[in-house]
């Protein structure tokens, strides 16, 4: 599964070309196209006042996000890298859906910019709707500090927490392809305390000794793939376990499958992948599991 051409979706904001150049090491993992979107949203040229729709920011817009995308273009192009744009004015998901499709990427690149959690409640976060309605793995940009510094190495040092779903599968796959440019993988499963049903020590070690050789035994599937994977196991609520051993570890990502539920629950309770995307410092990287809602 190589990760050869990249959907870059870009509100400029969120996500600039020093967010793109981070991204760039992939063309030792085959990258040799990008595509950049920028969906300039209806509510973002509708004047206040009710002054209604104009056509003179519609095109101002347009124009001005051409001009960037013209810079950065030109920057690919002198690295070799073949380059196409699209500049919309229309909502973002389903622009998103249609350049997806016309385009195949490997892989969809969006910042993140959480909405009011009522409006979430109702309508679902952008991200949350992406995953629901795509099998492209998505890469959840985010600047870990308030200053806006981008990781100089975003696949340096991933974490990849997996709970032994079919989509982990797809996704050891997928880090396979990056063999070339990861540095070092750390793998984690978080055991959640209502497994440790036993009360003895014993009983409880049975379960840490289970998981560490099914990690161990993963970690021997990369090391035999060209990448340095270190195994680690924890114990407690996996959305908080996963943002502390990212933190201990110093990790450059967290990685994680993504499973795909009935829509109305997800947006109730949620997932695991789901609320690190929206919550955690960290860039997060999703694959997306089998049997997707369209």
């Amino acid at each position: 599964m190589e990760i050869k051409k990249l959907l870059f979706v870009t509100k400029f904001e969120d996500l600039c070309y020093d967010a793109l150049n981070s991204l760039l090491s992939l063309r030792k993992a085959a990258l040799d196209h990008v595509v950049f979107l920028n969906v300039i949203e209806r509510d973002n040229v509708t004047m206040k006042r009710g002054q209604g729709y104009l056509k003179e920011e519609e095109v101002k817009l347009k124009e001005t996000a051409n001009i960037r995308f013209i810079d950065w273009a030109e920057n690919l192009f002198e690295m070799g890298l073949e380059v196409g744009a699209y500049i919309e004015v229309s909502s973002l998901i389903p622009e998103i859906l249609k350049v997806v499709e016309r385009e195949s990427p490997d892989l969809i690149v969006i910042g993140h910019s959480p909405k009011g959690t009522l409006k979430q409640l109702y309508a679902g976060s952008d991200v949350t709707e992406l995953i629901r309605r795509t099998m492209v793995p998505i890469l959840v940009f985010k600047h870990m500090m308030e200053d806006k510094i981008v990781p100089e190495r975003l696949f340096e040092r991933p974490l990849f927490a997996t709970n032994w779903s079919e989509s982990g599968k797809k996704t050891i796959e997928y880090i396979k392809a990056m063999k070339n440019v990861i540095g070092e993988i750390h793998i984690m499963h978080v055991v959640k305390e209502s497994a440790l049903k036993s009360s003895d020590t014993h009983g409880v070690q049975k379960v840490r000794k289970a998981e560490r050789k099914r990690l161990d035994d993963l970690c021997d599937e990369l090391e035999k793939a060209g990448i340095n994977a270190r195994p680690h196991v924890y114990v407690g609520d996996p959305q908080r376990e996963i943002e502390k051993a990212a933190k201990e570890y110093q990790a450059s990502m967290v990685i994680l499958g993504s499973s795909d539920k009935a829509a109305i629950l997800e947006r109730w309770v949620g997932s695991v992948s789901k609320n690190i995307a929206d919550k955690s410092i960290f860039p997060c990287l999703l694959i997306p599991g089998e049997n997707r809602h369209h």
